[in-house]
């Protein structure tokens, strides 16, 4: 799994794949206030970018990728 789920937020690193998406929607449902780290994040799957684009998590730490920021909004 690409994607370490901390007390505070989730950390999304290097190449998060189709398969990290159902336990990104569960965990951020289950928070009252979900945050996503997205700095070392290097390539997300269709299916995670639509999670987040759906449920919006706080963005503690853009993505480097300029794409992935606008896409994101941040």
């Amino acid at each position: 799994m690409a994607i370490r789920y901390l007390k505070t937020h989730a950390v999304l690193e290097g190449h998060v794949g189709a398969e990290d998406a159902e336990a990104l929607v569960a965990w951020i449902r289950r928070r009252k206030a979900p945050a996503v780290h997205l700095g070392d994040c290097e390539h997300l799957h269709a299916a995670v970018l639509q999670v987040l684009l759906a449920l919006r998590p706080a963005v503690k730490v853009p993505p480097r990728e300029r794409w992935l920021a606008a896409a994101l909004g941040v």
